[in-house]
């Protein structure tokens, strides 16, 4: 364990946010999600929820702000219902750690899985939550003195 570091966030974790450059992406997932059909780099931290890996990630990560839209989730598809308490769940990690962060954006299914395949990395959590997948673009790590 390191000190500062959630240990939610596993060794392999740790290295693919690391290694993630400006406009890469990267998939949370929902439990429900097809992350090995979509993406050759799938991580596991099953039995967290996107909520709480967010916690953990967002302050180890800037967001892109560079585009309209750094964060995207799935729109529900013709004849279903989003449950509001997910995005709700996110907006309140998202906004504590990055206030001002613009609207998560809604994309149609088939087009957030092709979005997912030029993903950087998908890591397939134990949300249960339908349409709890989410996108966060990285953006530009501030440089600090060393």
């Amino acid at each position: 364990m390191l000190v500062g570091i959630s240990p939610l966030l596993s060794p392999e974790l740790l290295s693919v946010l690391y290694r993630m450059g400006h406009g890469d992406e990267i998939v949370l997932a929902d439990a429900h999600f097809p992350g090995e059909s979509v993406n050759a780099r799938v991580i596991r931290a099953d039995g967290l929820t996107i909520d709480r890996l967010l916690d953990a990630i967002l302050p180890l990560f800037v967001l892109d702000q560079y585009v309209e839209h750094p964060l995207i989730m799935m729109a529900a598809v013709p004849g279903d219902q989003l449950d509001a308490d997910v995005e709700k769940r996110y907006r309140a990690v998202i906004d504590r750690c990055w206030p001002g962060t613009p609207e998560i954006e809604r994309i149609e299914r088939f087009q957030f899985y092709e979005r997912s395949r030029g993903a950087f990395a998908v890591v397939m959590t134990g949300e249960t939550a339908k349409y709890g997948n989410i996108i966060l673009k990285k953006g530009v790590t501030p440089v600090t003195p060393i």
